[in-house]
């Protein structure tokens, strides 16, 4: 005899995940990454990904079902001064009850003519009559207007952005030059977003996504923000809280930020050296080490050539390559500060100076194959080029200036 207490129930399977879905829709809606909307609603990553960009299910006997993806494009907001849906009901329920256009007008508020163009304009053409449904289907086309952008109508200007653009210029360097070389010219100047746009959707705007690999990252898309991986400290020295205050403001010269930019796993490195005033920039030939003595030998070299006024101090990266800095201070007399724990902030102008750099020395390469006069080459380049944060001035004229001074 079949013993039933043993005979286990059929079960219906998972109940659907509907509500879930309907949540991670509207968390997709407001801008929030997959990974974050599958930890608030407790749901496989794989899942929210599925979600998101549509899948096809095999169900029983070959039959297929595909599910279309979550949009994370948020409702668009119609701006007040036109009219709304709902405004579009009471009008036609106003016409229907025979009320005025004047009438309709003051009771929403609006002027006369507004309601009659309304009217005039997003008639159902069959139904011969006002209706709100289709009145604001016919608004929201409309509203649209496409059009094409003006790098991709215009020759010339498209011209003079990639000419820029293979010079490894950035969009608001080129932006800036265009102001400068057109004055007066509205149909030669675009704003730097403009040639983001043109880059990253050149179905749209004229440029071509090959144009990309000109920029300071190379990237073929836009990446969403995201928090950076902490690095732990190896090594640390005198603090910014010991630095001289006047270094702050940037005004007085001779204050340095220095770096190294490695390549392939950590096995060759280039010296960054960037003058705080200026955005002047030194390469450091490494002579394919990058240990603590050869850094100090390298880097002091190159800064003991600078005139006295414009050696004045040194911050670096918590880098085990400075961990010669007190034998570093004694031969070139230049004070060494260091950054804060995972701070790296605290030496904008480098960080940001080293990004160019790899347009140069993209990562992954060996550094070891550039010689000091390649280096040379790459850092006139960048020292040549428009600088937004020096009134587009090259770092290479602000820097000779100051080599002229005697002293601060």
């Amino acid at each position: 005899m079949k013993d039933n207490s043993r005979t286990r129930k059929k079960g219906t399977g998972a109940l659907p995940m509907a509500e879930t879905r309907v949540e991670y829709a509207r968390l997709m809606r407001q801008g929030i990454s997959n990974a974050e909307a599958c930890r608030t609603l407790k749901i496989n990553r794989r899942t929210g990904m599925r979600w998101r960009h549509g899948r096809t299910v095999k169900k029983a006997h070959g039959r297929e079902t595909t599910y279309a993806p979550i949009s994370r494009i948020a409702p668009t907001v119609i701006s007040p001064r036109f009219l709304s849906e709902d405004e579009r009901v009471h009008i036609a329920d106003a016409l229907h009850a025979g009320t005025s256009l004047r009438q309709i007008a003051a009771a929403l508020g609006r002027s006369p003519s507004t309601i009659s163009r309304e009217v005039r304009r997003n008639q159902a053409p069959r139904a011969k009559r006002y209706v709100p449904r289709a009145a604001q289907t016919f608004a929201d086309a409309a509203r649209k207007r496409p059009r094409q952008s003006k790098i991709a109508t215009s020759t010339p200007l498209r011209d003079a952005i990639q000419k820029m653009l293979k010079e490894q210029w950035s969009p608001r360097q080129i932006s800036y030059q265009l102001s400068v070389d057109f004055p007066g010219q509205p149909a030669m100047n675009v704003v730097h977003e403009s040639i983001y746009q043109a880059l990253y959707s050149p179905q749209n705007h004229g440029l071509t996504r090959e144009m990309t690999r000109h920029l300071r990252t190379g990237r073929r898309g836009r990446l969403p923000r995201r928090s950076t991986t902490a690095r732990r400290s190896r090594f640390s020295g005198p603090l910014l809280s010991e630095r001289p205050a006047e270094v702050d403001d940037r005004i007085i010269p001779g204050h340095w930020e220095g770096d190294l930019v490695c390549g392939a796993f950590n096995r060759s490195a280039i010296a960054t050296l960037v003058e705080r005033t200026s955005g002047f920039l030194m390469l450091v030939h490494l002579n394919g080490k990058h240990d603590a003595a050869t850094v100090r030998e390298r880097v002091g070299t190159a800064m003991s050539a600078l005139p006295a006024h414009l050696r004045k101090t040194l911050t670096w990266d918590q880098g085990s390559e400075m961990a010669e800095y007190r034998q570093f201070q004694e031969e070139t007399t230049i004070p060494v500060y260091f950054c804060d724990a995972h701070s790296p902030w605290q030496r904008g102008s480098n960080e940001n100076t080293n990004g160019l750099i790899r347009q140069y020395f993209p990562k992954g390469t060996n550094l070891n194959l550039h010689s000091p006069e390649r280096l040379a080459e790459v850092a006139a380049k960048i020292n040549a080029r428009p600088r937004e944060s020096r009134n587009w001035e090259p770092s290479q004229t602000h820097f000779d200036r100051l080599k002229e001074l005697a002293h601060i």
